[in-house]
Formats: C-alpha cells, sequence, structure tokens
C-alpha cells in the first residue's frame, strides 16, 4: 500500500544557506531544479546575534516587507530593505545586515501555502487563509474579539500545531503554540525558555478541529481589536511529523521514528526552562560526520552553535546528547518535524530504490 502522497517535500518545503553579498535586490535562489515559491520565509543569521541576529518571518498574507521576530514579543514591522519580493524559486533581499550582510552567513526554512489567501468563514471568525492542503500548512490571519470563538484554517484535516502571534500593539505579547501532545489546556511559548504552561483561556480547552482552531480569552491569542497571525500544521504521513518522546539521558539516547528522513527538526523540552532548538539538513554534522551539529534557538538571537546533538536517520533521528535541553533522563519534549525524503515512496518502495527507478 502506497506510504505518502509526497514522494518529492522539495515541492513544499526548501531550506536555503547562503552568504550576504550587501548588495540591494538581491535574489536568493533555491538549489533544486523544479521551482517552488515560498508563502512562509524564516530567515537567521547565522553568524551574529543580539539585534542583528533577529529570527525573522515573513509571509504572503502580510505581505513581503512585514517581519515578525520569533525571539521576541515586538509587534509586526515593516522595512523594505529585508525581504523585498516572493519569487517564483526564492526570494528577494534587500541590504540590511539581518539578511544580507557580506560578512555573514544565513539559513532560510520555507514553505509553500496557497498564494496571498481567500475569506474563511469556518469560525466565529472570518479568517484569511493561505492553505496547502496537500502538504498540511497554512497561514491564518483574523482580528480578535475578545470573545470565545473558533477561527478557520482551511486545512481540511486537524492541526497538529499551531502557532499564534499578536500582529498589532496592543497587545505586543508571547508567540503562543498548540502542541497535540500538551494538550488543549494551555501552551508553550517560541519565544521563551519556560516549560508548558497551562492557560484554559490560551484555546478554550478545546482541541483543533479539522476546519477550525479554537482561541480563549487571552489577549496574545484574542484581544478585542488587536490583528493576530497563525501558521497551522497538520501531520502528512511520510512528509511532516508532530512528535513527542522522553529522554533518556545517555549519548545511546532516544530513538524518534518519523517515517522519513527529516530535513528540519524542531524541539522543545516541556517540564523545565529550555531553549527550543532547530537542526536541519543544510548545515554542519547530520548521522555523526562530524563531531558536532549547528543548532539555532528561536527563543534568542544567538548565532549558531555547534554541539553534539542528533542523528538524522532515513527514518526518523536519534539522540546523542546527555544534556538536559534534549535529553534528560525522563524529560519530556515535543517537536516537529519536515521530511527530506520518505522512508518509503508512494509505490511502496524505498526512498532508495525509488531513486533508482527514477534515474535510470
Amino acid at each position: 500500500m502506497a506510504y505518502t502522497n509526497i514522494d518529492r517535500s522539495s515541492d513544499y518545503f526548501r531550506i536555503k544557506t547562503y552568504s550576504g553579498n550587501g548588495t540591494n535586490n538581491t535574489n536568493i535562489t533555491f538549489d533544486e531544479s523544479t521551482n517552488m515559491q515560498p508563502d512562509f520565509v524564516w530567515i537567521k543569521n547565522r553568524s551574529q546575534g543580539a539585534v542583528g541576529g533577529y529570527h525573522r518571518i515573513c509571509d504572503v498574507i502580510r505581505g513581503a516587507g512585514y517581519e515578525i521576530f520569533t525571539n521576541d514579543t515586538l509587534a509586526e514591522s515593516y522595512s523594505n530593505n529585508v525581504l523585498k519580493a516572493f519569487q517564483t524559486n526564492g526570494f528577494q533581499l534587500g541590504t540590511d545586515s539581518a539578511v544580507n550582510n557580506a560578512s555573514y552567513t544565513y539559513v532560510s526554512w520555507n514553505f509553500k501555502a496557497n498564494g496571498a489567501g481567500v475569506s474563511n468563514t469556518s469560525g466565529t471568525i472570518t479568517s484569511t487563509v493561505s492553505a496547502n492542503t496537500t502538504s498540511g500548512f497554512s497561514i491564518v490571519s483574523y482580528t480578535g474579539t475578545g470573545a470565545t470563538a473558533t477561527v478557520g484554517h482551511g486545512l481540511n484535516a486537524v492541526p497538529s500545531m499551531v502557532i499564534v502571534k499578536s500582529r498589532s500593539n496592543p497587545p505586543a505579547d508571547h508567540w503562543f503554540v498548540y502542541h497535540k501532545s500538551t494538550g488543549n489546556t494551555g501552551s508553550t511559548y517560541l519565544n521563551l525558555t519556560s516549560a508548558f504552561a497551562t492557560g484554559a483561556n490560551d484555546w478554550n480547552n478545546t482541541t483543533p478541529t479539522s476546519s477550525v482552531f479554537s482561541i480563549g480569552t487571552q489577549s496574545g491569542i484574542n484581544y478585542n481589536g488587536g490583528t493576530f497571525i497563525a501558521y497551522c500544521f497538520a501531520e502528512v504521513k511520510g512528509y511532516s511529523k508532530a512528535f513527542s518522546y522522553t529522554g533518556n539521558g545517555s549519548s545511546d539516547g532516544t530513538f524518534v521514528y518519523c517515517g522519513f528522513r527529516p530535513a528540519m527538526v524542531i524541539r522543545k523540552r516541556t517540564d523545565a526552562v529550555q531553549d527550543w532548538l532547530i537542526h536541519d539538513n543544510k548545515r554542519t554534522g547530520i548521522n555523526q560526520t562530524s563531531n558536532y551539529t549547528s543548532t539555532l534557538k528561536p527563543n534568542t538571537s544567538d548565532a549558531e552553535y555547534l554541539y553534539n546533538e542528533i542523528d538524522i536517520l532515513s527514518n526518523g533521528f536519534k539522540m546523542r546528547d546527555t544534556g538536559t535541553h534534549g535529553n534528560a533522563s525522563g524529560g519530556t519534549y515535543i517537536g516537529f518535524a519536515v521530511a527530506e525524503s520518505p522512508f518509503v515512496s508512494s509505490k511502496g518502495l524505498p526512498c532508495t530504490a525509488r531513486w533508482l527507478m527514477l534515474n535510470n
């Protein structure tokens, strides 16, 4: 039986590393031969911390130039010198050193949704939604009411993770993260190190459905008259996985099954104070090909650091570190992974066999 409907994840997700050149209207083009126009672009300066190292997220619903920062509570801001355009197979940059300094290196994580968005009336709040139902990713913009409500997400599948950020000021507030493993009684915060926090007013103690997610009266999610952006992720077999695991405190660490070789892994400890962590297959060190893995923290502006963290395997990943941030004995962790390639293709073949068929 077919294992996945997505044999080529690069149709929906791309990672791009690049070196800045300081030139205006610089076109950053994805390496793959096929085109993918990104609707969501997350850029991080790998070389620099402080303000110049802020994580910057842009999307097509808010428009090129509008950015929000995962490591801060700041409201949305606009700059015509950061991301200037979403292009057919990449994006265009200005000269801002946060994204295009000739002395620095950068990484971007890019998702395809479905263009500029359409009106969605599935919830009690009308939203604007750009949804890719094949890859299980949508971008949702809405205006809060201050009263319990539902918001349409357009996925036709139940989201396993929802991330909400206020765009307006007030309220300048945290990044609220719903994850299926921690449930609907509270949130973790993408901009903080704090453990999972109970909050009945976050998601109204209600699990998302295939058409809507619920919001309570928490001002950071539903301030009356405030504008908000949400990024919704539904699991797609062989392409994406919302995971959870328990650490064992050993260098022969916990194995996390995904059903594919991950291209990106983002994770967080939920029972104690720890950073969020991002690993991907475009930067240093996978499968112990080196002593270290390149790691970035969405909740800080820190430059990239190297640590012996994880092995990225053909069907998931395995912990190789004994530290409390990723593999504390008895520690609980959540996260989300996106595929480089499925473990078994839609033809029921191992991905290596499928590659041989396509290239001979």
